[in-house]
């Protein structure tokens, strides 16, 4: 009997650790994989782990868990980028809410934009996972590579070549206010069809992604190219607009815009902005993809 008195306790009290590093496991394991339901598998799967530890011997609890948790996000990730190449159409992240916790678990905001979990899918497993914990937690670089089992050199190596990549494919973007109020003027143009507008407003690079998972009316391709797209758009206006709802929201620590067709989610908009203009316009519109992220809302509504 008293030994299932002591077992309790040790539970209560791994649960009671875990409990304190889970929104930091979360954070970790979403970064590296861009999908909120993928994370959430992890982070349960290193609280089973957890549990079946000998606790013991764990002199680090937190970083324990975190190493776990990193190291399962490297194994889904493999096999993510195999089911990925059989997706239809564009892959985007899946959008989680930010506005109750703007750095989702972390010491900064980092890795989080749509954008830039957009374009760490074209690092390596590892290289990803390197660069969130340098790069959102503030990991040193001695438990980094601990963690990714590597050398200490190596470990240096994998983030400052992800910061690389990621410099040459992205614009420094503008501050939040600039941001906001590009997207105004942008949803204005979107919904009226102004092509000169909308030119004005994209750079000429611009891409705009549609991720639908084979829904009907996503674009397969991306549409690249400032006209091409200011065309694409204002094609698309008599089609999408007419009737549909807007609700100004936040997800991965930006603005972006809800829209809804007869009380449904059926686009989550996000911008990605320099001082170049619109740079991306992504249009996250796989239902599955929706239907959890506005579960996620605080007074969660529309989710049917």
């Amino acid at each position: 009997m008293h030994s299932d008195h002591q077992d309790k306790g040790a539970l209560d009290e791994a649960a009671s650790v875990f409990v304190g590093v889970r929104r930091q496991l979360f954070g970790i394991a979403y970064r590296m994989l861009g999908s909120a339901v993928e994370a959430e598998d992890v982070v349960q799967e290193a609280w089973l782990r957890w549990q079946s530890t000998d606790r013991t011997v764990v002199a680090d609890p937190p970083a324990y868990l975190a190493t776990v948790v990193t190291r399962l996000a490297i194994n889904v990730a493999r096999s993510a980028r195999v089911r990925r190449e059989t997706y239809i159409g564009p892959w985007l992240p899946e959008p989680v809410d930010t506005s109750a916790d703007p750095q989702l678990g972390a010491e900064r905001g980092e890795a989080l934009e749509l954008a830039v979990l957009h374009l760490l899918e074209k690092l390596t497993p590892t290289e990803r996972a390197a660069y969130v914990l340098r790069e959102a937690f503030d990991y040193p670089y001695e438990q980094i590579a601990a963690i990714v089992e590597t050398g200490l050199a190596n470990a240096r190596q994998l983030v400052s070549r992800a910061r690389r990549r990621l410099a040459a494919e992205r614009r420094e973007p503008v501050d939040a206010g600039e941001h906001r109020r590009l997207f105004e003027v942008f949803l204005s143009a979107a919904r009226t069809g102004d092509l000169a507008a909308l030119e004005e407003l994209l750079a000429d690079d611009a891409v705009s992604y549609s991720d639908g998972g084979g829904v009907r009316g996503a674009s397969r391709i991306a549409v690249s190219g400032g006209a091409r797209v200011a065309r694409y758009l204002a094609a698309f206006t008599p089609r999408f607009w007419p009737g549909a709802g807007i609700e100004w929201t936040e997800a991965n620590g930006r603005p972006a815009v809800l829209v809804s067709h007869e009380g449904r989610a059926t686009a989550l908009l996000s911008l990605d902005v320099s001082a170049q203009g619109i740079d991306r316009i992504m249009w996250v519109m796989n239902p599955v993809k929706l239907d959890g992220y506005v579960r996620s809302l605080p007074g969660s509504r529309g989710a049917s």
